[in-house]
């Protein structure tokens, strides 16, 4: 059993949370604001873009390595990986510079897909 995708999907994840994290603490900077918003439109989209990928960003890569420890198909997995990724970089790009919610829409269906996708196929494969 080996877990590679799921340890690339976290150094991934890692980096796009430091990313997010520094992204939200440099506008708190420039307006000297340390908790809250401040009514600051643009860090509203910054604190949601880093709020809304460490909400879902755990139990994605849970269940990307519950299914590599099921020993599910490799390709499977990776394609389900490569779901969870494309997600939440266009959810992130839609929060922050979206003027809808069209981008962050079609990242929510591509992720909650994928996610039902692999719940079922984990279920399926320890039943």
């Amino acid at each position: 059993m080996t877990l590679s995708i799921t340890f690339f999907l976290t150094a991934t994840f890692g980096l796009m949370l430091v990313a997010l994290s520094t992204y939200t603490s440099l506008r708190r900077r420039k307006l000297l604001v340390a908790h809250g918003d401040a009514g600051d439109t643009e860090l509203k989209h910054r604190i949601r873009a880093h709020g809304n990928f460490i909400e879902n960003a755990p139990f994605l890569l849970i269940v990307t390595g519950a299914l590599e420890m099921a020993m599910a198909p490799q390709w499977a997995v990776a394609l389900l990986a490569v779901a969870f990724l494309v997600a939440r970089l266009i959810h992130a790009t839609g929060t922050l510079y979206g003027k809808g919610p069209a981008l962050r829409a079609t990242a929510m269906v591509i992720q909650h897909t994928a996610t039902v996708i692999a719940c079922l196929y984990l279920m399926f494969l320890v039943i």
